[in-house]
């Protein structure tokens, strides 16, 4: 055909079947490379590997994964068995909680001596430190085991009076017979706290002897490393908190009138008109403690009492400058720091030259949150032919006993009603009678743990003149103290200097934004956003109207770490001022927020030291008493890192880099 060149098949034949070129020597076999097998495994040398293998082999099923199978099913048990007890823990039945404990620990011991019969590990490269940390755990949760055990079998027989599930030792007799019984049993168990003490010392001792660097993460994942590192935190907590607390619990019997009764001013803090310490002083009580049983030897209005004081001295800086038209200190203004004992101290120096006056063992402070939560257990509350309820307002759009209160105590009357603020005290008195004429099964634990969680948000604030009292409530966290801390450090703490209670309908927002330089300079920009979307009230007090929702006038101060070096500010009336107080740096202003306004706050300063590398920096965030679950955002570089309701203080570690 044209154009195809014609192909020779024999040609293509001889080049398949030429034979390769003979100038290539073929590669020679290396004799080192040879191995005989059946030789090698007849020497002695062969031999001896051969039984070393075996030995191995043996070591690996007998000595390794036959035990480490037998601690492991054990381990397992004890696991949901201390599962078993926790839920009885937090279902707060101690009766089954003890049962469980004590199924644990004998679960623990067969485990530990499953663990024992493997000593041999802690000889053997590697392995050892992995037996080591196991008999660390298993020691720590002996110890553990130990301490929760004295706990629970301490409060057993005042299971009951606690309102726990579980039979007591007080199932007779009236409510009050039934506390003071208690009351003078506590003297009895207060020196088991020591065996507590000692034995969560312990635990902290043997975690920290577990090195979380065994467990790296690109073979055991994250979760094995932060259990541990959270195991250790844990353990740190419970123990510092048993070590702060023990001057309280050893005090205890003493703080509530056991053998000696004990008197207490109790002062209403109205956190709708907010104040450094939690809110305005509208009203007083003295209570008297007797083994437990309270008895309120008088209440009053605060305006009463200041009225029997004379030679006041002339009011400080902060009350002149924005508080108008009081020239002289009132004892219902004089809680001006933020740290409530030095508030207090101040308080109760002038308390002392007051008509009024009697000798207490301490003060206690409590606002409206502690009112409605106490409420919102117990029920509705009849005080001198008014009823007051939980159920929302919607005049306020807050509870009803709130809205009530404030009319009767504020609101103009065409005739002067003498003590209209004692309400407030008639109110307490009212809640305490039916706490304790009413079943402890349904209302005494409930109500005891709704307290100790208003303790914690600094709702409730206290104030003991005994030192080792003192020293346990401090320990506690429940004396309202400004806190040294080493790291970073924010405090906002406000007062209201209007008169009306404006608090009740501004919200506010808190941003904390870092940015750190090459060098590791750290700056600091805080921004607060307050809102008021609520229309103003009639405030003509000859109409006779209730002046609720008016302009906030904002005494402001922010605690930072003592150093920190202000950079600029934006959004105070008033040029901002730094000084030195309670070991930090305050920067202090004022601004106002006006009904259906809004107003913003901004704040930049530069911290006392640097960010050294691959370091967290921690931060501590101090709660104003009186505020609620404000919103607090912590970002770094404008990239939120965190965002929480402050309801009580709180620590962090920040990563900013």
């Amino acid at each position: 055909m044209d154009g195809f060149k014609k192909i020779d098949f024999k040609l293509e034949e001889q080049e398949k079947t030429q034979t390769p070129s003979t100038d290539l020597k073929p590669l020679e076999k290396n004799p080192k490379m040879k191995f005989n097998f059946k030789k090698f495994i007849k020497s002695k040398k062969g031999i001896s590997v051969l039984l070393i293998v075996l030995f191995l082999f043996l070591f690996g099923i007998f000595g390794v994964y036959l035990p480490a199978v037998k601690v492991y099913k054990s381990a397992k048990l004890t696991y949901q068995d201390a599962q078993a007890a926790s839920w009885a823990i937090k279902t707060q039945n101690v009766s089954l909680a003890l049962d469980q404990l004590k199924k644990t620990k004998t679960d623990l011991a067969i485990t530990q001596a499953n663990l024992n019969s493997m000593w041999y590990l802690k000889y053997v490269p590697v392995a050892s430190f992995y037996y080591s940390d196991a008999y660390h755990l298993t020691k720590a949760g002996e110890h553990g085991l130990n301490a929760a055990t004295i706990l629970v079998e301490s409060i057993a027989p005042y299971a009951d009076v606690l309102g726990l599930k579980g039979q007591g030792s007080f199932a007779g007799g009236t409510a009050e017979q039934r506390i003071g019984t208690a009351v003078k049993a506590i003297g009895k168990i207060t020196p088991r706290i020591d065996d507590i003490s000692s034995e969560l010392a312990i635990v902290r001792t043997e975690i920290d002897k577990v090195n979380p660097d065994h467990y790296p993460a690109f073979i055991f994942g994250k979760k094995a490393k932060n259990t541990i590192d959270n195991l250790r935190t844990l353990t740190d907590q419970s123990v510092d908190l048993i070590t702060n607390a023990k001057p309280l619990i050893k005090t205890l019997p003493q703080v509530l009138g056991e053998p000696d009764e004990k008197k207490y001013l109790i002062i209403f803090q109205n956190d709708k008109e907010l104040r450094p310490t939690g809110g305005f002083m509208t009203a007083y009580s003295v209570f008297r403690l007797d083994s437990g049983i309270v008895h309120v030897d008088s209440s009053s209005d605060i305006y009463s009492l200041d009225a029997t004081i004379s030679n006041k001295p002339a009011a400080p800086r902060p009350i002149l400058a924005y508080l108008p038209k009081v020239p002289l200190l009132n004892l219902r203004d004089v809680n001006l720091s933020p740290d409530f004992k030095v508030s207090m101290d101040d308080f109760s120096k002038m308390y002392k030259t007051s008509g009024g006056y009697k000798k207490i063992d301490g003060i206690i402070a409590v606002d409206t949150h502690a009112l409605v939560a106490a409420m919102e257990v117990l029920g509705d509350i009849n005080v001198n032919g008014t009823t007051f309820t939980t159920k929302n307002d919607s005049r306020c759009n807050c509870p009803q006993v709130i809205y009530q209160l404030e009319v009767i105590a504020d609101q103009p009357a065409q005739i002067v009603k003498e003590n209209r603020k004692g309400i407030i005290g008639d109110l307490m008195y009212a809640i305490m009678n039916k706490a304790f004429s009413s079943s402890p099964k349904k209302y005494w634990g409930p109500l005891f743990q709704t307290m100790l969680l208003q303790l914690s948000e600094k709702h409730v604030l206290t104030y003991m003149y005994d030192k080792d009292a003192q020293a346990g409530f401090e320990g506690l966290n429940a004396a309202g103290r400004i806190l040294p801390f080493e790291g970073d450090y924010f405090h906002l703490n406000e007062a209201n200097f209007g008169g009306a209670k404006s608090n009740m309908f501004v919200s506010q927002s808190v941003t904390q934004d870092y940015s750190v330089s090459s060098d590791g300079v750290i700056t600091k920009t805080v921004t607060v956003d307050y809102k008021n979307p609520y229309p103003p009230s009639d405030c003509n007090l000859e109409r006779g109207n209730l002046c609720l929702n008016a302009v906030l006038r904002n005494w402001f101060r922010i605690y930072v770490p003592k150093g920190s070096q202000l950079v600029s500010s934006k959004g105070s009336e008033v040029k901002m001022t730094s000084y030195e107080e309670l070991g930090k740096t305050v920067f202090e202003g004022f601004l106002t927020v006006r009904p259906q306004g809004a107003a913003k706050l901004t704040v930049s300063y530069k911290l006392p030291f640097k960010l050294s590398n691959n370091l967290l920096l921690p931060l501590l965030v101090q709660k104003q008493g009186g505020t609620n679950d404000d919103n607090y955002k912590i970002t770094v570089n404008g990239r939120t890192v965190e965002d929480f309701d402050l309801a009580s203080d709180k620590t962090l570690n920040l990563k900013l880099k």
